[in-house]
């Protein structure tokens, strides 16, 4: 039987209403589309050490200022295009975090040699969602082994800015775990999109 949840969200949800709408939408839905997953992925290593609404304030200054996430266009940015970008106020100005995304680029397009994006992340869950149950928000990890997994083998890939606290916020972000709280009014909805 399905629960009431009425407008009551998870906890870390803000009364910002782009952040609501964030988490009412796109938070833990499961997500295929390998360049959605790149993008999100390079936005989560934005993050750190920052609060998510502050990257999500930016998403659209990034995809300006990065293409639309389209990695074969970012690849053919250069050292002189770091430094315009180190001026552009729309995104976190710090160049290792910059050249990340470049770095990230040139990994995503090595593995899409040998296998989707998409098949690459979710082979970490075997290809499914991961549904929890957490009543509280002190229930719910930082990282898992899943998580541990996947930002080794990002790394060893190349890529940058994905340790597995990272990671675990991004298969939170992306649905490869279900980790709105069971009284959430999201649960019930986002449980049903579940991969299975």
């Amino acid at each position: 039987m399905e629960q009431e949840n009425n407008g009551v969200r998870c906890a870390w949800e803000t009364h910002d209403p782009e952040y609501i709408r964030y988490h009412d939408e796109q938070w833990g839905r499961p997500e295929l589309d390998s360049q959605v997953l790149f993008a999100k992925l390079c936005l989560d290593g934005q993050q750190a050490g920052l609060s998510w609404i502050t990257i999500l304030k930016k998403q659209k200054h990034y995809e300006d200022a990065f293409f639309n996430f389209d990695p074969k266009r970012i690849v053919t940015l250069g050292d002189k295009d770091v430094e315009r970008l180190m001026l552009n106020p729309g995104i976190i100005r710090n160049r290792l975090k910059i050249k990340s995304i470049i770095s990230n680029a040139h990994a995503y397009l090595a593995i899409s040699r040998e296998r989707t994006f998409s098949d690459f992340i979710w082979q970490f869950t075997q290809y499914k969602t991961i549904v929890n149950s957490w009543q509280d928000p002190s229930e719910v990890p930082v990282s898992t082994p899943e998580s541990v997994a996947m930002a080794k083998a990002l790394k060893k890939a190349g890529f940058k800015f994905v340790g597995d606290t990272i990671c675990y916020a991004f298969m939170q972000a992306c649905g490869l775990v279900n980790d709105h709280l069971t009284h959430c009014r999201c649960y019930d909805e986002v449980s049903k999109l579940a991969r299975r």
